[in-house]
């Protein structure tokens, strides 16, 4: 299980997270895009889902990378879920 986190985002304490999680929680270094998983995928969408495209605003934008995304986990064979924030939890 790999939990991510943006703790300033985040309801819980790392104390309470390391207890809930039975997990030990490390920090990436700031800037550390190799370490990051996820930065390889936005690679692979930015790349192969996004190239050569130009959108009118933010919401087009936003829907290009819903598409890419779902287009992605299809091409890998693997489920997507879109989740929505609580509004306080969105700064």
């Amino acid at each position: 299980l790999n939990l991510y986190l943006d703790l300033h985002l985040s309801l819980y304490t790392l104390d309470d997270l390391q207890i809930i999680c039975d997990r030990y929680i490390l920090f990436l270094p700031k800037y550390c895009s190799e370490m990051n998983p996820i930065e390889l995928e936005w690679q692979h969408i930015k790349k192969d889902e996004l190239a050569g495209q130009m959108f009118e605003d933010e919401l087009e934008l936003a829907y290009a990378v819903i598409n890419g995304v779902e287009a992605r986990g299809k091409k890998g064979n693997y489920s997507t879920k879109r989740i929505k924030l609580r509004a306080e939890l969105v700064t």
